[in-house]
């Protein structure tokens, strides 16, 4: 059985089919996860499959995005993207840079269209896992830090709605991955010591990043 197959999606912009390929359940087998969540796989990272991009006018999305366009999105789209799109097709098998073009496109699609920050700060935070994968360093923080921004904006106004306790270790965990120790001890101390929160897999996290700050601070060379 082949790892990938294919399904058929109506592009949310210029409504006409196209295909795109999806990883078959049994072949997502994790191999481990860093502490800000990303995965790794020991075959094929079914993260290059999340973005469905449209063949014909090129807008991309994943299945968090908008599930329907108003006219005024769709006339945004084509005349700030969807005028210079040159066909080309996403729909087979993807490498990691192929997979990086579709998460831009994606990316800059959300941002014409206004979508939430939850679905945007996601998008970053995926374009910095690629660059991780990649070894690229310093595109990796530059994408730690719009995803951390737009986590903030979540948080500062959607935080009600959503699983609190999660939201506020990763904020505290790419602090801590873009070296802001104070500010991710701050997060992080709000996950421990906040009683309303329940998440015992998170407040257990949040601690033991907290300690390794500590143990990290402890054996930092001091200044003469």
């Amino acid at each position: 059985m082949e790892p990938l197959y294919q399904t058929v999606m109506t592009c949310v912009c210029c409504e006409k089919a196209f295909q795109t390929s999806r990883i078959r359940p049994s072949f997502k087998r994790v191999a481990g996860r860093d502490s800000d969540f990303c995965a790794h796989y020991h075959h094929i990272n079914p993260d290059y499959y999340v973005v469905r991009v449209c063949p014909a006018c090129g807008y991309a999305s994943t299945e968090n995005g908008l599930t329907a366009l108003t006219d005024a999105m769709r006339d945004k789209y084509v005349a700030e993207a969807g005028s210079q799109w040159i066909s080309r097709d996403y729909g087979g098998e993807r490498t990691v840079g192929q997979a990086m073009e579709c998460y831009k496109l994606a990316l800059n699609c959300a941002q014409i269209v206004s979508e939430k920050d939850r679905v945007i700060a996601g998008l970053l935070h995926h374009i910095a896992w690629l660059y991780r994968e990649m070894g690229d360093q310093q595109q990796e923080a530059k994408f730690l830090r719009f995803a951390l921004e737009r986590y903030i904006n979540v948080y500062e106004n959607e935080g009600s709605s959503i699983n609190n306790a999660k939201l506020m270790y990763l904020i505290g965990e790419l602090h801590r991955r873009l070296g802001e120790r104070g500010e991710a001890v701050r997060w992080f101390s709000r996950v421990v010591n906040d009683k309303k929160i329940v998440d015992t897999a998170m407040i257990q996290a949040s601690r033991a990043q907290w300690q390794l700050i500590r143990e990290q601070e402890s054996s930092a060379p001091t200044a003469n």
